[in-house]
């Protein structure tokens, strides 16, 4: 799991910024009584317009409350500014940060203000807030809808073939069967970007957790294995099984990303385990995508437990540095709101739900939202394991490369990332390691 849901959602969208400027967040209230609002953020493009758009609606609501936003560049060294301006009292009034088991990573108890049962956390839908909780305290507001992972299917490859949507794995194997025999290419894979070969084990979370509820305090415990948890275990035999069966696509170790993403939308391949968040860009030069690609959850063995994991949003966060908390107060209420989800909307198609109370899909939302929605609204999702457990190791996508390719055992594979995970472990200093 060494590439995070933030990185997967913009993995070809990070912009080159200029280095940041430490402005802190102790301005006083102009003579007018304006107040100015200091905001870092991210900057890959989707996050620099959520961003915009957030700020912009706010400061039409609020007058009296300018809004100015800082951008932090992406990876390590974003991270590393975000660590360090919190330890040293320098952090914004308000940031954009990871929802999540990396969240720990800030000492939130020590670095951020606790909005437990504060109004501004009214709005927060409870299936998001223990993603922003640590210690029975909340911290965080989504920043932003969240996104949906499984697999990316053509419907018009469905309706051409007259298929349903599979809500067990024999079904997902049979419906491979028949558009194999129509000579259209079953399973997307594109391993020459390696980190797309993770997503048959890291959404099949919602299938783990349906079959061993405590698996993720377990396996941060190191009390549970995937090789040795047979639902954990299955992620990994059905990355293989695809193989195996001969449903991938011809040249799927040198594809990649955009050609799979390609296939899919032209209807020359029916399946592609991703991420729905990875599917705007393809909108530009696919428009029918919009309509013709939905969504649905890695099918497990019980039709009446079908259901999806799903990559929940970044939070925005108030330091307890801020000297502005009523206003950094009124501003994370703002996000955590219906009209901001519509002021996003306007700018950043959706592509899965917003986590707020009240706030709905545009009417022009793209079918893999709509469809995530629904795995939402009847109660069938289940966040992604790096949402509930500290616990990765880096080399999993190298790992679920060679068990896709054939060339590593899937219980072999299981047991080598198990392995992968200890030395991660053990330098967060988690119990039991």
């Amino acid at each position: 799991m060494k590439t995070s849901h933030r990185t997967l959602a913009t993995a070809a969208a990070v912009l080159a910024l200029a280095a940041l400027t430490s402005c802190g967040s102790g301005s006083e209230p102009a003579a007018d009584g304006t107040v100015t609002l200091s905001f870092m953020t991210g900057s890959d493009q989707s996050t620099v317009d959520t961003s915009k758009a957030l700020a912009d609606a706010f400061m039409q609501a609020n007058p009296k409350i300018k809004v100015k936003i800082e951008n932090q560049p992406g990876g390590s060294e974003g991270d590393n500014i975000v660590k360090t301006r919190l330890s040293t009292g320098e952090m914004t009034d308000v940031f954009w940060y990871n929802s999540g088991s990396l969240l720990q990573a800030l000492n939130p108890a020590q670095s951020l203000v606790d909005l437990t049962g504060d109004p501004v956390v009214a709005n927060v839908q409870p299936d998001y807030l223990r993603v922003v909780t640590q210690g029975d305290h909340v911290y965080g507001v989504p920043a932003t809808a969240a996104s949906g992972g499984g697999i990316l299917y053509n419907r018009k490859v469905y309706e051409k073939l007259g298929l349903q949507v599979p809500k067990t794995w024999d079904e997902f194997m049979a419906n491979n069967d028949k558009i194999k025999a129509a000579g259209i290419t079953p399973v997307i894979s594109t391993f020459k970007d390696t980190w797309t070969s993770q997503l048959f084990v890291l959404a099949d979370f919602y299938n783990v957790q349906a079959a061993t509820p405590a698996f993720a305090q377990d396996y941060t415990a190191n009390k549970a294995k995937f090789a040795t948890t047979p639902a954990a275990l299955a992620s990994f035999q059905h990355l293989a099984e695809v193989h195996a069966k001969g449903y991938l696509n011809k040249g799927f170790g040198s594809a990649t990303l955009d050609q799979g993403l390609k296939l899919l939308a032209e209807g020359q391949g029916a399946h592609y385990p991703m991420l729905t968040a990875i599917l705007p860009p393809v909108l530009a030069t696919s428009p029918q995508a919009a309509t013709d690609i939905g969504f649905f959850g890695i099918p497990g063995t019980d039709a009446a437990k079908n259901g999806a994991t799903v990559w929940e949003p970044p939070a925005i966060y108030i330091p307890k540095s801020t000297k502005n908390l009523e206003a950094a107060k009124k501003f994370a209420a703002f996000v955590a709101s219906p009209a901001a989800a519509e002021a996003i909307s306007k700018v950043v198609q959706p592509t899965g739900p917003y986590r707020v109370k009240g706030a709905k899909l545009p009417d022009n939302a793209i079918q893999v939202a709509k469809d995530v929605q629904a795995y939402i609204d009847k109660g069938a999702t289940a966040p992604a394991l790096e949402f509930l457990s500290p616990v990765k190791g880096p080399s999993l996508e190298q790992i679920t490369v060679a068990v896709g390719s054939g060339l590593t055992a899937p219980a072999e594979g299981a047991a080598q990332y198990d392995k992968d995970v200890e030395k991660q472990a053990q330098q967060l200093g988690l119990t039991g390691w």
